[in-house]
């Protein structure tokens, strides 16, 4: 295969798992933040 569909491949790979941890990421610190009770938890 090209050098560079590979590294486009490993470039999407790389950028989607960045961007799916992040959605993690930010549940943890808001979690972290109602459970302190320093936020409330609304909808």
């Amino acid at each position: 295969m090209n050098e560079l569909v590979v590294f486009a491949i490993l470039l999407i790979l790389t950028l989607a798992f960045a961007f799916l941890n992040g959605f993690h990421d930010a549940a943890n610190v808001v979690a972290t933040m109602i459970a302190s009770r320093a936020l409330s938890p609304r909808l």
